[in-house]
């Protein structure tokens, strides 16, 4: 998927505020930089009482042990299956075994129609960690709102000149991310180019599940 393509047509490219997405760090138009941290959930629920304690008492520290502001937030969205469906569909017509080939058929009706009559949603877990050079403040806002904010930068030499320095100041504060979620007992992953690339794309195009699932429904 292209850069250019985060947003759709040409005709909303306008609204976004992403200049380009490299080496897994999205640079805005107005000279900031952010770096995307998928953060996998735990079920609190099921933690002892204590466990709930450390964990409470860990997510404190992790917050009070920042010095700059983050952004913490849930995607949700519609379920496709239909890539998964497709191999199954692959795997059914491999099978020698006709009562194999006829419960793999059954089991694709089986998830199809119950996906049909329950919309499915996953939710992805992300933090958001700013950085900004001279001129621009830290942002305090969601995931969409954070990239329309701060001062735009006019002088391009002194941003050409400090942007690998940038760039240093927030891997630093992706490791120091990374290590107060892993001390929470949270696994968490910095999104790489391809990844951030659909990430936005799919913010920005929230509808194109929705329309696929409304074909299938009419088939």
């Amino acid at each position: 998927m292209a850069e250019q393509n985060i947003a759709g047509a040409n005709s909303t490219q306008q609204f976004v505020e992403i200049d380009k997405i490299k080496d897994g760090v999205v640079i805005l138009k107005n000279g900031g930089l952010r770096a995307v941290i998928m953060v996998a959930g735990l079920n609190f629920e099921l933690k002892s009482e204590e466990e709930q304690d450390i964990i409470i008492s860990s997510y404190q520290d992790f917050l009070n042990s920042l010095d700059f502001s983050v952004q913490i937030a849930i995607h949700s969205r519609k379920l496709n299956i239909d890539n998964y469906l497709q191999k199954m569909e692959e795997i059914k017509v491999k099978e020698p075994n006709e009562l194999l080939k006829n419960q793999i058929s059954e089991y694709i009706t089986f998830i199809r129609d119950f996906v049909k009559q329950n919309e499915i949603m996953t939710k992805n877990f992300f933090v958001v960690i700013p950085y900004e050079g001279a001129g621009l403040k830290d942002a305090k806002k969601g995931i969409m709102s954070i990239l329309s904010f701060g001062k735009k930068k006019d002088n391009k030499k002194e941003q050409q000149e400090s942007f690998d320095q940038q760039i240093s100041q927030l891997r630093q504060r992706i490791d120091q991310v990374l290590t107060g979620l892993e001390r929470i007992g949270l696994r968490s992953v910095v999104l790489n180019d391809d990844e951030l690339i659909e990430l936005y794309y799919n913010i920005y195009n929230p509808e194109t599940i929705e329309k696929d699932l409304k074909k299938e429904k009419e088939k």
